[in-house]
């Protein structure tokens, strides 16, 4: 199984990526609440270059309510996170497959509930 959902965007600049992202999971009802520039990182901590990487922490409050009421130490897993990274051929996105992630808790509301996030992140993918 695979944990992530990509789309690879051979049309638009890293930051015209980056709009779209955030367009995108707004129009889903999520908010990023946290962003690291890991490019930005690595060459500040380590003297380490790299292609562009940028981590979105996503999160639609609704949905996090109410997989938080299931499953009080959710939050260690939360917010889902988006990353944008240069590839060759363009900038891949990859959101978290919260299936995926929540796949070790034995918790089948929070299975239905990690699917319906799942849908509406691969949905927010699919329309950058």
């Amino acid at each position: 199984m695979s944990y992530t959902l990509d789309r690879l965007i051979s049309d638009a600049s890293f930051d015209e990526v980056d709009t779209r992202t955030r367009k995108a999971l707004m129009d889903k009802g999520f908010g990023v609440l946290t962003e690291i520039d890991v490019k930005a990182t690595m060459k500040t901590k380590i003297d380490k270059d790299m292609d562009d990487y940028r981590i979105l922490g996503a999160c639609n409050p609704n949905m996090a309510w109410q997989a938080i009421g299931l499953e009080a130490r959710l939050g260690a897993m939360l917010p889902c996170n988006v990353i944008l990274r240069s590839v060759d051929g363009g900038v891949e996105v990859s959101a978290i497959d919260p299936v995926a992630s929540m796949a070790a808790i034995e918790n089948d509301e929070l299975h239905a509930v990690a699917g319906q996030v799942r849908d509406m992140l691969q949905e927010a993918v699919d329309a950058i």
